[in-house]
């Protein structure tokens, strides 16, 4: 498995949420609504809530680069 870039804390209030990414994923993929999802996650604050919808996985495609 590729490990994920998604951030251990929220950039805005500091709550730690990168434990939820792959659990929101999952679920997602298998056709949950993402509110719902994000909701049973216990993700209520908007800034939260932002990184996880907005995130765009790209970590595949930057590797196929070498440094």
């Amino acid at each position: 498995m590729i490990p994920i870039i998604i951030p251990v804390r929220c950039y805005s209030c500091g709550k730690i949420i990168g434990h939820l990414w792959e659990d929101f994923q999952k679920r997602v993929k298998a056709g949950k609504n993402p509110e719902k999802v994000l909701n049973d996650l216990g993700l209520n604050r908007q800034c939260c809530r932002a990184l996880f919808v907005g995130h765009v996985d790209l970590l595949k495609k930057i590797s196929q680069f070498k440094v």
